[in-house]
């Protein structure tokens, strides 16, 4: 089993960069959907469909989001802890901490964040600040 780190900065408020991980609504803006996700502690999650799925297993508001999650034939779930944090630049801090992460599957979920996760949320930002 491996582990991965990862640091990105968004540029918006606090609670709209919170949104874009637990709000279905904007979840679906930056491409994850179908998505069941919400930020109540014990709660059930699926992204893409069911393709992730898991439960919140810690959440305080505006700074923690911690789940387990399952993918593919997962026979343990990978934690995943999503930390967030104000920037004196203004800028959002989002860190995220996987572990418990299948040797077999390490390349693609790392390469996965940049893509279609962290990534996505990433263009999402950028495209509401020009408009498009």
């Amino acid at each position: 089993m491996k582990s991965l780190e990862k640091t990105y900065h968004y540029q918006d408020t606090l609670e709209n960069v919170w949104e874009a991980f637990v709000n279905p609504e904007e979840i679906e803006k930056w491409d994850a959907g179908p998505v069941n996700m919400s930020d109540e502690e014990g709660e059930e999650f699926s992204l893409w469909g069911g393709d992730i799925h898991g439960k919140n297993i810690e959440v305080e508001k505006y700074e923690l989001l911690k789940q387990e999650w399952f993918g593919g034939e997962w026979e343990q779930p990978s934690i995943v802890e999503f930390t967030f944090s104000e920037n004196e630049d203004g800028k959002i801090e989002v860190h995220l901490k996987q572990t418990n992460i299948p040797d077999e599957s390490f390349v693609e979920i790392d390469a996965g964040w940049d893509d279609y996760y962290l990534g996505a949320i990433s263009k999402y930002f950028d495209s509401k600040k020009i408009g498009h």
